[in-house]
């Protein structure tokens, strides 16, 4: 099978063919280069996906990347950015081994197809050249034979005619002579010119052409079998990732499979376990009985500000709070009617009392006091551990310091030896100032956990301040109490604060006796009582319980009296009277 035999009379046709098999090539080409800015397109996206959602540094989102979901997530970020440069890979390997092979194998092929071609129209030149040849020839061949037929039949007609006289005669038959032999010498070169043109032409159409054409078969099925390679070459270009790509999606569900949901449920515990226990329960109050009628001491209605007790609308009794307000002088018993009093005060104008806001303005005690036990442990570990690291920094400066310093004793032409000791000294001083840091951090540290029943049972002393049933007013002005992290301060808010002048209704509680010891505590720690409410105790102090833990984790103490508030009641040891409950003990 041969374009050579097979083809040999479609010259045109095969040049259109030709010409048809390079722009195939060239729109295939195109097609692999548009892949290529697709995979680059793709790949680009996926990064920009990929950063746009890693966490950002120094800020929050990086705190929340300690859960193993949030992990497992990040982790898929970072999987889609190699599956990214995967596909980057995919687009530069199609390029250097697809689009810029075949572009310079396309300029290649114009070339030959070119040399091809104008060989083959060369050949179909002389062979036309050729034949137009042939044909004077034989024009020429067959002027003459009628040349010299005339001039026999004109010789014929003188030779006849006895009035021509023999002069003409001869003449005439010298002129049929030439004649012949001029039809002689055209029959010849016509015969030679024919006897060439039919070797030209045989040449033309079983040598020239068929060879011609054979390399033109041959250019165009190298061509079939480079565009099939390349085709061969874009499938592997893909296959060569997959196995990337792969181990990309494989880390992705092992990320997956590692998240744990009970680890996540425990780090929220850690993160906000504040270590205080939940309020108790609220003491019934007898309204029955106006003039025996007992008011909780823990109840937001008989925590005083300013020393003044406030009084009650309506007969529901209000949540236990944080007793965080200060009394002036001590709580004595009712003496008169509680009905007379609140007469007397409806008649005076209402003192709404506002608690002071919580909120922390500006930064805390140094050693987070003001923070629960649970937080207070977790900041302080944290400071420690940022006090080590700070330490090894400074240490490893001392040391690249003190290697340059005896490198330079080693050779004084380097540098002077004594330059480097103030800097070693100042170091040495940011070590020893450090270490103490730690020592003091690491102390309190110590504090906390030893005051902590266990570190995954730590004692909770949360307040009633967490689920305080007040009325909307005294909501509404302690609304902010707590702060973002849990801490609490004393500093004033800007709320507004409605005072009247007091009334008898405030002087009648002015004049209550003290309330009952009901036994004895010892301090087993300090307790600075910044609150309002709570009182200061040293640690190893004797004091008198005048009331007792009502579950809400605060007991309150007196030292003498006019000194009395609220302390932790994991804070001191207590020992009741027999005449109260029995001794009980809380540690």
């Amino acid at each position: 099978m041969s374009w050579g035999t097979e083809l040999w009379d479609q010259f045109d046709n095969l040049e259109k063919h030709t010409q048809w098999g390079i722009d195939v090539l060239e729109k295939y080409i195109k097609f692999v280069k548009e892949r290529t800015e697709i995979e680059l397109s793709y790949a680009k996206q996926l990064r920009n996906l990929s950063k746009k959602y890693q966490p950002k540094k120094n800020s929050k989102e990086e705190e929340e990347y300690r859960y193993t979901s949030t992990r497992a997530f990040l982790a898929t970020l970072n999987e889609m950015n190699d599956y990214a440069g995967q596909h980057e890979v995919i687009s530069e390997n199609m390029t250097s081994l697809i689009t810029g092979e075949l572009t310079r194998y396309v300029q290649e092929l114009k070339q030959e197809r070119k040399s091809h071609f104008h060989d083959g129209r060369k050949a179909q030149q002389h062979i036309e050249t050729c034949w137009k040849q042939l044909e004077a020839s034989k024009r020429r061949f067959e002027r003459d034979c009628k040349e010299a037929d005339r001039a026999q039949q004109y010789f014929e007609k003188m030779d006849a005619d006895i009035n021509v006289t023999k002069a003409d005669v001869e003449k005439a038959r010298q002129q049929a002579q030439l004649r012949h032999q001029m039809a002689e010498d055209s029959k010849a070169e016509y015969s030679s010119t024919l006897q060439k043109f039919n070797s030209e032409q045989h040449d033309h159409y079983y040598t020239h052409i068929p060879n011609i054409f054979q390399k033109i078969q041959e250019m165009e099925e190298r061509r079939i079998v480079r565009i099939g390679e390349s085709m061969k070459t874009f499938a592997e270009v893909d296959r060569q990732v997959i196995p990337i790509i792969g181990k990309c999606l494989d880390e992705i569900t092992k990320a997956a499979e590692s998240i744990d949901h009970k680890n996540d449920s425990q780090l929220v515990i850690e993160a906000f376990k504040s270590g205080f226990e939940p309020p108790g329960d609220v003491d019934f109050e007898d309204f029955t009985q106006p003039m025996k009628r007992t008011v909780s001491e823990s109840s937001l209605s008989n925590s005083r500000g300013d020393g003044k007790s406030e009084p009650k609308f309506g007969g529901k009794s209000k949540g236990k709070l944080w007793p965080f307000i200060k009394k002036n002088k001590s709580p004595k018993q009712q003496k008169e009617p509680l009905s007379h009093r609140f007469n007397e005060f409806m008649t005076s104008k209402p003192k709404i009392h506002c608690f002071r806001s919580l909120k922390r303005g500006g930064a805390g005690p140094e050693d987070f006091s003001n923070l629960p036990p649970e937080q207070r442990r977790k900041k302080l570990q944290q400071k420690v551990d940022e006090l080590n690291k700070d330490i090894q920094k400074e240490m490893d400066q001392r040391d690249a310091l003190t290697k340059m310093k005896d490198v330079y004793i080693k050779n004084p032409q380097m540098g002077d030896a004594a330059s480097v000791d103030h800097r070693l000294a100042e170091l040495g001083q940011n070590i020893e100032k450090l270490r103490l840091e730690v020592q003091k951090f690491e102390g309190w540290l110590a504090e906390v956990e030893g005051r902590l029943p266990a570190r995954t049972e730590q004692a909770r002393r949360q307040s009633g301040l967490y689920e305080a049933q007040n009325t909307s007013a005294v909501n509404s002005c302690a609304q902010d109490r707590e702060s973002p992290d849990g801490s609490y301060t004393e500093e004033q808010s800007q709320e507004t604060e409605m005072k009247v002048p007091a009334t008898d209704f405030d002087d009648e509680f002015d004049d209550e006796e003290p309330l009952p010891t009901i036994g004895t505590c010892k301090a087993l720690y300090t307790f600075e009582g910044q609150n309002e409410g709570t009182i200061s105790v040293a640690e190893g102090e004797m004091l008198y319980v005048i009331e007792e833990d009502k579950g809400d984790g605060w007991t309150r103490i007196r030292r003498n009296e006019d000194e009395e508030g609220y302390v932790p009641t994991s804070y001191v040891e207590v020992y009741l009277d027999k005449n109260a409950k029995g001794a009980m003990t809380y540690i």
